[in-house]
């Protein structure tokens, strides 16, 4: 027995799909952090659990949303994944198998505005999308999430295909939020932002994605991906520098 668990925010455009790409699954659970689009509506018109609640952190709404599974064995795709009939088989054998592992790894190819990357640093894009609710957990990160667990992880052979980021804003508005929510969580840990934060950090952001993980091999793509990613980093510490000039 199966419970498909997802997040969502405004994500009318792949909630269908998302949902009938699931069919496998015993139990769908939609944690909704209130859309302001008909994400909710289009969720309803299927046979889904759809819970809506505020949205502090991707670790916090992602184990509520273990939290509310009826089954041990889990499953958590984003909804940009795209999960392949072979992909789904694997998932419900395992399942059924007695001898299976309480977590696996799935391989993700990333594309980005339509095209495949295969450098950039997602040449090894694995993520934990298929385990036992009775041994995992997120580990608490506010972004870049992960699952957590004392046992050992497995990986599947089928890969996700990660349709992530269709163009350069769509890119950079999901990455603003990343760094908003990186300065929250630094700022609780009272990091206050300095030079080698400015300067430092996004320089060595944009060499390691573009020289030491090979961005400069995906083209004009790659580029685009490690600069976004540099600018990423600067402003995560131009929002906590702002939160400290907010109560100085």
């Amino acid at each position: 027995m199966i419970s498909s668990l997802a997040i969502t925010f405004n994500e009318e455009t792949h909630i269908e799909d998302y949902i009938k790409s699931l069919s496998f699954a015993d139990e769908i659970i939609i944690v909704d952090s209130f859309s302001t689009d008909n994400t909710v509506a289009l969720a309803k018109k299927h046979n889904v659990t759809v819970i809506q609640r505020e949205f502090k952190n991707f670790s916090d709404q992602k184990n509520f949303a273990i939290s509310q599974a009826k089954h041990d064995w889990v499953t958590f795709f984003d909804l940009d994944e795209k999960i392949s009939p072979e992909l789904i088989k694997e998932i419900v054998d395992i399942v059924k198998s007695k001898n299976s592992l309480k977590a696996y790894n799935i391989k993700r190819s990333f594309n980005f505005m339509g095209k495949r990357i295969k450098y950039s640093g997602f040449q090894t894009d694995v993520a934990v999308r298929l385990f036992n609710k009775n041994y995992c957990e997120y580990n608490g990160k506010a972004v870049h999430e992960s699952i957590e667990t004392n046992e050992k992880v497995d990986l599947l052979k089928h890969a996700l295909d990660h349709q992530t980021y269709k163009s350069f804003d769509n890119y950079n508005a999901k990455l603003s939020q990343y760094s908003k929510l990186q300065a929250e969580e630094l700022y609780k840990k009272n990091v206050r932002p300095n030079l080698y934060h400015f300067l430092f950090r996004p320089w060595y952001r944009f060499m390691h994605q573009y020289f030491l993980r090979l961005g400069f091999l995906d083209g004009k793509e790659g580029f685009i991906i490690s600069y976004v990613h540099a600018f990423s980093v600067y402003k995560r510490y131009i929002q906590l520098w702002a939160m400290y000039r907010n109560i100085d």
